[in-house]
Protein backbone atom coordinates (compact mmCIF):
# COMPACT_ATOMS: atom_id res chain seq x y z
CA UNK A 1 0.00 0.00 0.00
CA UNK A 2 1.46 3.59 -1.14
CA UNK A 3 2.26 5.63 1.96
CA UNK A 4 -0.08 8.17 2.09
CA UNK A 5 -2.88 5.54 2.17
CA UNK A 6 -0.70 3.88 5.08
CA UNK A 7 -0.70 7.32 6.69
CA UNK A 8 -4.40 7.19 6.38
CA UNK A 9 -4.61 4.47 8.04
CA UNK A 10 -2.73 5.73 11.28
CA UNK A 11 -4.56 9.03 11.51
CA UNK A 12 -8.33 7.57 10.94
CA UNK A 13 -8.53 6.47 14.57
CA UNK A 14 -7.53 10.46 16.63
CA UNK A 15 -9.85 11.71 13.49
CA UNK A 16 -12.43 9.82 13.79
CA UNK A 17 -12.62 11.10 17.42
CA UNK A 18 -11.63 14.39 16.44
CA UNK A 19 -8.84 14.81 18.17
CA UNK A 20 -6.31 15.53 15.15
CA UNK A 21 -7.05 16.86 12.07
CA UNK A 22 -9.79 18.49 10.02
CA UNK A 23 -13.33 17.40 10.54
CA UNK A 24 -13.47 15.08 7.41
CA UNK A 25 -13.15 11.95 8.79
CA UNK A 26 -16.13 10.36 5.79
CA UNK A 27 -13.55 11.69 3.10
CA UNK A 28 -10.78 9.63 4.92
CA UNK A 29 -12.88 6.63 5.37
CA UNK A 30 -14.03 7.03 1.44
CA UNK A 31 -10.21 7.19 0.47
CA UNK A 32 -9.24 4.44 2.46
CA UNK A 33 -12.26 2.04 1.24
CA UNK A 34 -11.52 2.68 -1.80
CA UNK A 35 -7.81 2.19 -1.81
CA UNK A 36 -7.55 5.38 -3.49
CA UNK A 37 -5.30 8.64 -2.89
CA UNK A 38 -5.04 11.52 -4.54
CA UNK A 39 -4.30 15.56 -4.02
CA UNK A 40 -7.20 15.97 -2.10
CA UNK A 41 -6.12 13.40 0.24
CA UNK A 42 -2.49 14.59 1.09
CA UNK A 43 -4.53 17.90 1.11
CA UNK A 44 -6.16 16.39 4.26
CA UNK A 45 -3.55 15.05 5.75
CA UNK A 46 -1.50 18.06 5.69
CA UNK A 47 -4.31 19.68 8.10
CA UNK A 48 -3.16 17.42 10.62
CA UNK A 49 -0.77 20.49 12.95
CA UNK A 50 1.40 18.07 13.86
CA UNK A 51 1.87 14.51 11.74
CA UNK A 52 2.46 16.50 8.56
CA UNK A 53 5.42 18.69 10.30
CA UNK A 54 7.26 15.51 11.41
CA UNK A 55 7.13 13.58 7.89
CA UNK A 56 8.58 16.58 6.60
CA UNK A 57 11.06 16.96 8.71
CA UNK A 58 11.98 13.24 8.59
CA UNK A 59 11.81 13.22 4.63
CA UNK A 60 13.49 16.59 4.52
CA UNK A 61 16.58 15.06 7.27
CA UNK A 62 17.04 11.99 4.72
CA UNK A 63 16.61 14.05 1.69
CA UNK A 64 13.30 12.52 0.25
CA UNK A 65 11.34 14.68 -1.82
CA UNK A 66 8.11 13.28 -0.70
CA UNK A 67 6.69 13.37 3.11
CA UNK A 68 4.27 10.64 2.38
CA UNK A 69 7.02 8.25 1.05
CA UNK A 70 6.28 4.32 2.39
CA UNK A 71 9.95 4.97 4.23
CA UNK A 72 9.04 8.27 6.27
CA UNK A 73 5.51 7.10 6.93
CA UNK A 74 6.56 3.69 8.48
CA UNK A 75 9.88 5.87 9.96
CA UNK A 76 7.64 8.09 11.88
CA UNK A 77 4.74 5.39 12.76
CA UNK A 78 6.56 2.43 13.68
CA UNK A 79 10.53 3.70 13.44
CA UNK A 80 12.92 2.89 11.06
CA UNK A 81 16.64 3.61 9.99
CA UNK A 82 15.75 7.01 8.89
CA UNK A 83 15.35 8.40 12.25
CA UNK A 84 18.84 8.04 13.13
CA UNK A 85 19.78 9.97 10.58
CA UNK A 86 18.57 13.29 11.64
CA UNK A 87 20.59 15.52 13.47
CA UNK A 88 20.18 16.59 16.81
CA UNK A 89 20.39 20.56 16.06
CA UNK A 90 17.72 19.70 13.45
CA UNK A 91 15.20 18.30 15.90
CA UNK A 92 15.91 21.42 18.20
CA UNK A 93 15.34 23.56 15.64
CA UNK A 94 12.14 21.57 14.58
CA UNK A 95 10.89 21.75 18.05
CA UNK A 96 11.29 25.69 18.03
CA UNK A 97 10.36 26.49 14.77
CA UNK A 98 7.89 24.37 13.19
CA UNK A 99 5.69 22.74 16.45
CA UNK A 100 6.33 26.28 18.21
CA UNK A 101 7.01 23.63 21.30
CA UNK A 102 8.65 26.00 23.57
CA UNK A 103 6.18 28.92 23.37
CA UNK A 104 3.78 26.14 24.17
CA UNK A 105 5.68 24.64 27.33
CA UNK A 106 7.90 26.93 28.74
CA UNK A 107 11.05 27.70 29.48
CA UNK A 108 12.01 25.21 32.03
CA UNK A 109 9.85 22.62 30.55
CA UNK A 110 11.32 23.30 27.30
CA UNK A 111 14.78 22.80 28.58
CA UNK A 112 13.89 19.27 30.10
CA UNK A 113 13.10 18.67 26.37
CA UNK A 114 16.30 19.85 25.03
CA UNK A 115 18.37 17.64 27.35
CA UNK A 116 16.39 14.31 26.37
CA UNK A 117 17.39 15.69 22.43
CA UNK A 118 20.96 16.45 23.41
CA UNK A 119 20.72 12.04 24.42
CA UNK A 120 19.46 11.04 21.32
CA UNK A 121 15.94 11.78 21.13
CA UNK A 122 14.42 11.11 17.32
CA UNK A 123 11.55 12.28 15.66
CA UNK A 124 9.11 8.92 16.70
CA UNK A 125 5.28 9.23 17.19
CA UNK A 126 6.12 7.83 20.60
CA UNK A 127 8.43 10.18 21.83
CA UNK A 128 6.28 13.26 20.87
CA UNK A 129 2.95 11.30 22.97
CA UNK A 130 5.45 10.53 26.14
CA UNK A 131 7.46 13.67 25.97
CA UNK A 132 6.14 16.25 24.01
CA UNK A 133 2.45 16.09 23.99
CA UNK A 134 1.94 14.81 27.59
CA UNK A 135 3.66 18.36 29.07
CA UNK A 136 2.62 20.69 26.32
CA UNK A 137 -0.95 21.13 27.38
CA UNK A 138 -3.72 20.82 25.32
CA UNK A 139 -7.48 21.28 25.88
CA UNK A 140 -8.69 18.92 23.07
CA UNK A 141 -7.02 15.63 24.71
CA UNK A 142 -6.93 15.14 28.27
CA UNK A 143 -3.39 13.97 29.18
CA UNK A 144 -4.68 10.64 31.11
CA UNK A 145 -2.44 7.32 31.39
CA UNK A 146 -5.36 5.64 29.69
CA UNK A 147 -5.34 8.45 26.50
CA UNK A 148 -1.35 8.58 26.45
CA UNK A 149 -1.83 4.09 25.72
CA UNK A 150 -4.25 5.13 22.98
CA UNK A 151 -2.30 7.76 21.50
CA UNK A 152 0.71 5.58 21.24
CA UNK A 153 1.09 3.20 18.61
CA UNK A 154 0.84 -0.08 20.06
CA UNK A 155 1.19 -4.06 18.57
CA UNK A 156 -1.05 -7.23 19.69
CA UNK A 157 -0.81 -10.70 18.20
CA UNK A 158 -4.41 -11.73 17.16
CA UNK A 159 -5.43 -14.21 18.98
CA UNK A 160 -9.34 -14.46 17.80
CA UNK A 161 -11.63 -12.95 15.31
CA UNK A 162 -15.28 -12.57 15.59
CA UNK A 163 -16.69 -10.37 12.82
CA UNK A 164 -15.73 -6.71 12.93
CA UNK A 165 -14.13 -7.29 16.15
CA UNK A 166 -10.50 -8.73 17.44
CA UNK A 167 -8.90 -10.06 20.55
CA UNK A 168 -5.03 -9.40 20.67
CA UNK A 169 -2.48 -9.32 22.90
CA UNK A 170 -0.70 -6.21 24.13
CA UNK A 171 1.45 -4.65 26.46
CA UNK A 172 -0.55 -1.92 28.24
CA UNK A 173 1.54 1.26 29.49
CA UNK A 174 1.25 1.05 32.95
CA UNK A 175 2.08 3.94 36.17
CA UNK A 176 3.56 2.32 38.71
CA UNK A 177 5.25 3.60 41.51
CA UNK A 178 5.67 6.88 39.80
CA UNK A 179 6.96 5.72 36.58
CA UNK A 180 6.03 4.69 33.29
CA UNK A 181 6.22 0.88 32.20
CA UNK A 182 5.02 -1.91 29.53
CA UNK A 183 2.85 -4.48 31.72
CA UNK A 184 2.80 -7.96 30.88
CA UNK A 185 0.72 -8.90 27.48
CA UNK A 186 -3.12 -8.99 27.79
CA UNK A 187 -6.09 -8.97 26.14
CA UNK A 188 -7.59 -6.47 24.63
CA UNK A 189 -10.73 -6.25 22.09
CA UNK A 190 -10.75 -3.77 18.97
CA UNK A 191 -12.93 -3.06 16.41
CA UNK A 192 -12.47 -3.34 12.59
CA UNK A 193 -14.45 0.16 11.52
CA UNK A 194 -13.50 -0.45 7.81
CA UNK A 195 -14.28 -2.06 4.97
CA UNK A 196 -11.94 -2.21 2.45
CA UNK A 197 -9.85 -4.50 0.30
CA UNK A 198 -7.15 -4.65 2.51
CA UNK A 199 -4.73 -6.88 4.67
CA UNK A 200 -6.65 -5.53 8.09
CA UNK A 201 -9.97 -6.90 6.43
CA UNK A 202 -8.65 -10.58 6.07
CA UNK A 203 -6.63 -10.81 9.64
CA UNK A 204 -6.03 -14.02 10.48
CA UNK A 205 -5.44 -15.67 14.43
CA UNK A 206 -1.38 -15.55 14.74
CA UNK A 207 -0.87 -12.15 12.89
CA UNK A 208 0.66 -9.23 14.08
CA UNK A 209 -1.31 -5.78 14.31
CA UNK A 210 -0.22 -2.52 15.12
CA UNK A 211 -3.21 -0.30 17.26
CA UNK A 212 -4.08 3.73 17.12
CA UNK A 213 -6.68 4.81 19.53
CA UNK A 214 -8.13 0.82 19.41
CA UNK A 215 -8.20 0.90 15.18
CA UNK A 216 -6.23 -1.55 14.05
CA UNK A 217 -3.67 0.10 11.60
CA UNK A 218 -2.21 -2.96 9.54
CA UNK A 219 -0.46 -6.09 9.75
CA UNK A 220 3.16 -5.74 10.46
CA UNK A 221 6.01 -8.14 10.45
CA UNK A 222 8.03 -9.53 13.78
CA UNK A 223 10.70 -6.85 13.00
CA UNK A 224 8.23 -4.07 12.70
CA UNK A 225 7.29 -4.81 16.06
CA UNK A 226 10.72 -5.15 17.59
CA UNK A 227 11.60 -2.09 16.29
CA UNK A 228 7.80 -0.20 17.20
CA UNK A 229 8.77 -1.95 20.45
CA UNK A 230 12.65 -0.34 20.76
CA UNK A 231 11.66 3.04 20.20
CA UNK A 232 8.60 2.69 22.51
CA UNK A 233 10.80 1.56 25.26
CA UNK A 234 13.21 4.36 25.05
CA UNK A 235 11.07 7.00 24.70
CA UNK A 236 9.69 5.54 27.91
CA UNK A 237 13.21 5.84 29.49
CA UNK A 238 13.43 9.47 28.34
CA UNK A 239 9.50 10.39 30.19
CA UNK A 240 10.48 8.62 33.10
CA UNK A 241 13.44 11.42 33.60
CA UNK A 242 10.62 13.97 33.92
CA UNK A 243 7.38 12.26 35.29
Amino acid sequence: MEGILRCTRYSFGPNRLHYCGPDANAELRSYIESNHSDPGLANLLKQFQTLYPYLRHIATANHIADPFDPRVVEAYWLGNELLETVEKQAIHRFMIDDLKIKKKMGNREFEWLESKIGQGAVPHHSFHVLNVWRREGSERVPHTLENMDECRVSWGTVTAVNGPELTVTTEPLLYIQGKFALGPAAPKTITRRLESEYDIEQITVGQLVSIHWSVPCEVITKEQAARLKKYTMKNIEFANQTV
